[in-house]
């Protein structure tokens, strides 16, 4: 694990703490408060979204990782002459 993956994950993080921080904040002044009041927010579930998508990068989730079958290929494409 580099730097810089390390560093996504704990940006991804604090992304996760404010969407949190976002979709638990007290009512604004004039907003209905008891049990019909709703907690959420689009912004706090774009964050939630996007920090999971930081995560599993950090973590080398979409990294290329060829198969067997396209190593062998390459293998025999170079000894052909061909890129």
């Amino acid at each position: 694990m580099t730097i810089l993956s390390m560093l996504e994950i704990l940006i991804a993080i604090i992304m996760l703490a404010a969407g949190v921080f976002l979709y638990r904040s007290k009512p604004v002044e004039g907003e209905s408060v008891g049990e019909e009041r709703q907690y959420g927010s689009q912004g706090a579930v774009l964050l939630f979204v996007i920090a999971v998508i930081m995560v599993a990068h950090g973590f080398g989730a979409f990294e290329y990782r060829p198969s067997a079958t396209e190593l062998e290929t390459a293998k025999g494409l170079a000894k052909l002459g061909r890129p």
